[in-house]
């Protein structure tokens, strides 16, 4: 069927923001640092790297369905239902959200949007106190609330990631917007081809290895950001560490804040696409 005026307007918002995406540059000092990452790991044997990547995707899928059966994640799923009832009372899974429209499915989806911000800002202040525990807790915790964020943006748009096809494409949305910059675009453009030539939405088709050592510099960043935490941990005011505080919260609100807008913008056109 065809869209609607205001679903053709968010499309081409959509349209807009991967302009934005394809066109960006990277500056000198990101192609340096970019080769410097993949010359340091090119002196690694082959095997180890196989072995290091295999383990990190490991990791991921085993977090991804330990949130996804978690009882805090059951919660919010009923949450998200209780929101969709407001406008339609019969809704009763989350497959009944796709009945919604566009507006109503972005005022809950900006709800989860905004909650996630917020708990990786809080997360990000308490990292910046300086504490050991705090500091060595903060990359498996920035990694919960980011995918957490990606299933729950699903799931307003009425696709349940207890699936094979769904479990993939929310751990590919999440690998694609913790990319740098510079690669983003062309992990989108993947994205949606992945998503024209997908035939049958249950199983999976695509290729299913996430992590490699394009992937390595948003790990790296969380070190550098413990490294400044570190530095400036003692550079209190009445006893209170506010520029590392800063640190931690600023840049994990950051992070938080490019997964959430680049995984609401994948499952509003996967709305979308399904409604065309």
């Amino acid at each position: 069927m065809p869209l609607s005026e205001r679903e053709n307007s968010v499309l081409a918002g959509i349209r807009d923001w991967e302009s934005i995406l394809y066109s960006y540059e990277p500056n000198d000092l990101e192609k340096v640092y970019d080769k410097a990452l993949e010359r340091s790991f090119s002196m690694l044997p082959e095997e180890v790297q196989l072995q290091v990547f295999s383990s990190l995707d490991s990791w991921l899928f085993h977090l991804h369905a330990l949130i996804q059966g978690s009882q805090l994640q059951m919660d919010a799923k009923e949450r998200i239902l209780t929101a969709g009832r407001i406008f339609h009372s019969d809704i009763e899974s989350i497959e009944d959200l796709k009945t919604l429209n566009i507006d109503q499915l972005q005022y809950i989806a900006q709800q989860q949007i905004a909650r996630h911000r917020l708990y990786s800002f809080a997360q990000g202040g308490i990292a910046g106190t300086g504490s050991s525990l705090m500091l060595g807790a903060d990359i498996p915790a920035m990694a919960v609330i980011n995918l957490r964020a990606v299933q729950l943006i699903a799931m307003t748009y009425g696709f349940e990631v207890n699936t094979p096809y769904e479990m993939m494409s929310s751990l590919k949305v999440f690998h694609a917007a913790t990319l740098p910059p510079r690669m983003r675009g062309s992990a989108w453009e993947e994205l949606m081809l992945e998503l024209r030539d997908q035939k049958e939405f249950y199983f999976y088709e695509g290729k299913e290895e996430l992590t490699d050592v394009t992937w390595i510099e948003q790990p790296m960043k969380q070190l550098f950001k413990a490294m400044a935490i570190f530095f400036f941990r003692k550079k209190s005011i009445q006893g209170i560490p506010f520029i590392s505080m800063a640190i931690g919260a600023g840049a994990n609100y950051q992070l938080t804040r490019n997964v959430t807008d680049f995984a609401h913008k994948y499952y509003q056109m996967r709305y979308l696409h399904k409604k065309e």
